[in-house]
C-alpha cells in the first residue's frame, strides 16, 4: 500500500512525521508493505514551522494514484484548499484511495467536498471556521477521530496518533496494531468515541482525587451493579454533587463512563479470550448478551460475534477465532 503524505510550508514536524512513523513501521515490523512518501503542489522545497527544508517532493499526479492520501494538517489561518489540491483529493477518491484529513487537515478534505452530508472532526478550535464556511456539514467536537471507511478525520494532535493506529487495525487487524503501537510506545487503542481535549474548568483537587478513587474503584467492580448512587456512596459524596464533580472532571455523566468502560473491557476480552459472549456479558456487568449486543453493536456498528472474527489475536496472531455466542 503506498500512502501519499502531503507537505506544505509551515507544517510542523509533528504533524508531518506521525503518519510517516506509524505507517512505515508496518514494514519495519513486517506486518506489510506499506510505503510512504511526501507530496507537495509543485514547489521544489518546503520549509517546516521549525526552519527545516525539505526537497525531492512527489507532486499532485503521484499522489493521485496512491492508496492512501493524508492531509497531516494544514495552515494555521485556515484558508481555503486551492483547486489543485482539491482536485488531488477528489481524484485520488474517485480512483479507490482512502483520504485522511489529520487535525486541521480536515479542512481540505471538507473543501474537497468529500464529507457532504457526513459528519467530520478536527481542531476543536477550528470548528467555528469550518462551521461558517461549510454550514452544512456536521462537526462532532466529541470523538478523537471518524472512520466513513473511504474518509477518516481526526481531532488535534495527538489525535493524529490514534486514527493512524486505528487505520492500520482496521486494515491489518489489532494483533498488528498493538504490536505497532508497543514498538511505538503509544498506547495501543483510543476508540474514535472518546472526546477530544476542550478546555473545560477544572474541578477543585479534592473532588479531582475523589473522582479518580471513584473510577478506580468502578473499575475493579465492572460485574456489579454501578448505579450513580453508589459510586457517589464510595468518596462519601452527594450524588448531584458527585455528578456534577463528574462531568467536570470527565466530559461525561458516569453511566456513560461506565458504558464506556464496559464495552472497552469487552472488546479486549472478545480479542484476546477464548470466554463464550454469555459470559463476557455478565463479568463486563451487561448481564446478557443481548444487552451486551444491543450496546455493543449501538457503539460500534458491529456486533461482537462480527467484532471476534475480524480482531481476535490467537497466540501467533493467526487462525480462526472462536465463535461462541452471539
Amino acid at each position: 500500500m503506498r500512502i501519499g503524505i502531503y507537505a506544505f510550508d509551515d507544517v510542523t514536524m509533528f504533524h508531518l512525521s506521525v503518519p510517516q512513523l506509524v505507517f512505515d513501521e508496518v514494514a519495519h515490523q513486517g506486518l506489510g508493505t506499506w510505503t510512504t512518501f511526501l507530496f507537495g503542489d509543485g514547489a521544489p522545497t518546503i520549509r517546516t514551522a521549525e526552519g527545516y527544508r525539505i526537497g525531492d517532493l512527489a507532486g499532485l499526479d503521484e499522489a493521485r494514484e496512491a492508496d492512501v492520501v493524508v492531509m497531516p494538517s494544514w495552515f494555521f489561518d485556515g484558508r481555503p484548499a486551492g483547486a489543485a489540491v482539491r482536485t488531488t483529493l477528489t481524484t485520488a477518491h474517485e480512483a479507490g484511495a482512502t483520504v485522511v484529513g489529520l487535525c486541521l487537515g480536515a479542512i481540505p478534505v471538507v473543501d474537497a467536498g468529500l464529507l457532504t452530508g457526513r459528519a467530520a472532526v478536527t481542531h476543536w478550535q477550528a470548528f467555528d471556521l469550518l462551521s461558517q464556511r461549510h454550514p452544512e456539514l456536521d462537526l462532532d467536537d466529541s470523538v478523537l477521530y471518524i472512520d466513513h471507511g473511504d474518509v477518516l478525520t481526526s481531532a488535534g494532535t495527538a489525535s493524529e496518533l490514534d486514527a493512524c493506529l486505528h487505520l492500520v487495525r482496521s486494515r491489518l487487524g489489532a494483533t498488528a496494531a498493538n504490536k505497532v503501537a508497543r514498538s511505538l510506545v503509544i498506547a495501543p487503542h483510543r476508540e474514535g468515541g472518546q472526546a477530544q481535549y476542550i478546555e473545560r474548568p477544572m474541578p477543585p483537587r479534592s473532588e479531582g482525587d475523589a473522582i479518580s478513587r471513584s473510577m478506580e474503584w468502578a473499575e475493579q467492580r465492572l460485574a456489579e451493579p454501578l448505579p450513580v448512587e453508589r459510586l457517589a456512596a464510595t468518596v462519601h459524596m452527594s450524588t448531584r454533587t458527585f455528578v456534577r464533580a463528574f462531568r467536570a472532571a470527565t466530559g461525561a455523566t458516569p453511566a456513560a463512563w461506565v458504558r464506556t468502560r464496559r464495552l472497552d473491557e469487552a472488546r479486549r476480552l472478545l480479542e484476546t479470550s477464548e470466554l463464550p459472549i454469555d459470559r463476557i456479558a455478565v463479568d463486563c456487568g451487561f448481564g446478557s448478551a443481548v444487552t451486551m449486543r444491543q450496546n455493543f453493536s449501538a457503539r460500534f456498528t458491529i456486533s461482537p460475534s462480527q467484532y471476534r472474527r475480524r480482531f481476535h489475536a490467537t497466540a501467533d496472531g493467526t487462525g480462526p477465532a472462536p465463535t461462541t455466542g452471539a
